[in-house]
């Protein structure tokens, strides 16, 4: 299996900064509360020292990136920034599952989208790409969509998409259950900084994943020029 972003996108999105991690050997029952705590703890502080989590550098670039793309940032908000919203409101975050739980949490530290599938549900590879109108789209509530054609999409071989407009809306085929054994992690940065965030965020869940379960994670961050991670 491989994971990679399409030519495109990298022409459309040069200052992108992915770092992926796959990990095998997961499962359900561990103990993340110490690592969910630290993350939120930096996220607290990071939301006290601005007047709105809009104001973050790693914010505001997937704003400009989603208004490129035509879509409306008030109206589609990246999964970071829809995180910040409801932790900023809550003061914490409803707990799901340990693994969906910690990398929320990392989520709102580094302000920067993270998305985690489960490896088993998808066909061959996953790439980043623009939709062609013929994916189908599994949401939460059971119905299968259709994303628009040039909707940017995470699709596997079998042409499913396991996400909608980029890091707004991951689908329900892939998402983590107590079953779900290998992931695949993908985060991804377009701000100023980004090269240097992702990897501190991709060393931060590897330590935090390393403490919880007997996985050995292994990960990278790619470039227009090496743009595959092959895992499994």
């Amino acid at each position: 299996m491989h994971f990679s972003h399409s030519p495109g996108l990298w022409a459309d999105f040069p200052e992108l900064v992915p770092g992926v991690l796959c990990a095998t050997g997961l499962h359900a029952p561990a103990q993340v509360d110490a690592a969910v705590e630290g993350f939120q703890a930096i996220a607290r502080s990071r939301l006290a020292a601005v007047g709105s989590e809009s104001e973050l550098p790693e914010v505001q670039a997937w704003r400009r990136a989603f208004s490129r793309l035509g879509l409306k940032p008030t109206q589609y908000r990246c999964a970071a920034e829809s995180l910040l919203r409801r932790f900023k409101k809550e003061g914490t975050l409803p707990r799901i599952h340990p693994l969906i739980d910690l990398c929320n949490a990392a989520s709102l530290a580094f302000a920067i989208p993270v998305a985690v599938f489960d490896v088993a549900q998808v066909a061959g590879w996953l790439q980043v790409r623009r939709a062609g109108g013929q994916e189908n789209y599994l949401a939460f509530s059971g119905e299968t969509e259709r994303p628009e054609p040039g909707e940017v999409v995470f699709a596997d071989a079998q042409d499913h998409a396991h996400a909608r407009r980029w890091t707004h809306r991951q689908s329900r085929l892939s998402a983590i259950r107590n079953e779900t054994a290998g992931v695949l992690i993908v985060a991804e940065g377009l701000h100023a900084t980004a090269a240097g965030d992702v990897p501190r965020l991709l060393q931060a869940l590897s330590q935090a994943l390393g403490q919880a379960w007997p996985v050995s994670p292994i990960s990278r961050v790619l470039t227009a020029q090496a743009p595959r991670f092959d895992f499994g």
